[in-house]
């Protein structure tokens, strides 16, 4: 996960964030931004009643939500991936669908097929499990490279063509997929194409000893874990489509615009990275800096918002060299570097 930034973060603690008073060049909130402030404590406080720890997966997930853009889950087993994509959907008053992936799951299994209705005697499409607004795909890597490709047309341009037949999806549209980092055996590594389509990778941590006490101590009497079902909806897709718009108006500077092009093109010709990140990973940062900056109640963005969302947006789409690889070198300590080598604009 990414870590917590050196700059001031904004804790949400009310249903309404006053107008930010930062000694910002932009001065004082121009746009109301409040009721994305309110979404993000709606869907925290539901969360929290579950989940402890994870400080800011709710954020970056709801971050991702607000981008139109879709999120891979790493972890290892039993740190609750699939339990937060489950909740998170609880608290959205749309249609969700759970795919388990498997080696023999084939790409009709998750789009769907046409068939033949024996009555009218005539071809229909039977729509697959991918057609549903928040679709948690579990174990995303034992599916085989043929499978994975069904998910790109889908995740990019939100449809699906089967016999020469387009059907859009619905709005929203938004993808939770988990995987394993450590067993290997019966698992496909994900194409770097598909990868890229990603728009955040966050990678979950072991809770610490004192989370790992809470945890205990929340579910000592409730084995069946009942406290799921006090998990409400909070948010309408009205009220998700109001916020995506806000988002969009969120100002930037033209010298924050300059950074990101900094960061993203210093991947491209590092010395440690064989493979650097595409245009698409400028326009995510943009986004999701944006998206930050709003849900900590700002309809601005800083600096801050740009390095929080660094890592998430370019961890899987840079490639180490095998040298750096060997030496046990990781893609946040190049990421991290990158960073400070450029000059932070004032």
């Amino acid at each position: 996960m990414c870590p917590m930034s050196p700059y001031v973060f904004y804790v949400l603690q009310n249903k309404k964030m006053e107008s930010n008073t930062m000694g910002d060049a932009w001065g004082q909130n121009r746009l109301d931004v409040s009721m994305i402030a309110d979404l993000n404590f709606k869907v925290k406080t539901e969360l929290s009643k579950v989940i402890i720890g994870q400080e800011m997966l709710p954020e970056l997930l709801l971050t991702a939500l607000l981008c139109d853009g879709h999120v891979l889950l790493e972890g290892v087993p039993g740190i609750a991936k699939t339990l937060i994509a489950k909740l998170l959907a609880k608290t959205i008053d749309a249609d969700f669908s759970r795919i388990q992936f498997t080696p023999d799951l084939m790409p009709t299994d998750v789009v769907g097929t046409i068939v033949l209705n024996m009555q009218t005697a005539a071809f229909h499409f039977n729509a697959g499990p991918i057609f549903s607004n928040l679709v948690l795909i579990d174990e995303i890597n034992r599916a085989p490279a043929k499978t994975q490709s069904a998910l790109f047309e889908v995740m990019e341009e939100k449809q699906v063509t089967v016999d020469g037949k387009t059907y859009p999806m619905e709005f929203p549209f938004f993808v939770v997929a988990t995987q394993n980092p450590i067993e290997q055996e019966g698992t496909y590594k994900l194409p770097e194409a598909q990868l890229d389509r990603f728009l955040f990778k966050l990678i979950l941590e072991y809770p610490s000893e004192s989370e790992e006490q809470q945890i205990l101590r929340r579910f000592k009497n409730d084995f069946k874990q009942v406290v799921k079902e006090t998990v409400h909806k909070v948010v309408t897709k009205s009220e998700l489509r109001a916020a995506q718009a806000l988002v969009e108006q969120v100002r930037i500077s033209n010298e924050l615009l300059d950074y990101i092009a900094a960061i993203v093109c210093k991947t491209r010709n590092h010395g440690d990275l064989y493979l650097g990140a595409s245009p698409r990973a400028s326009l995510s940062m943009l986004k999701t800096a944006k998206a930050t900056a709003a849900l900590r109640g700002r309809d601005f963005v800083i600096p801050d918002d740009i390095q929080f969302v660094s890592y998430p947006v370019l961890n899987h789409r840079i490639i180490l060299t095998p040298e750096r690889e060997m030496e046990g070198y990781t893609t946040r300590e190049v990421i991290q570097d990158i960073i400070k080598t450029i000059e932070v604009p004032r």
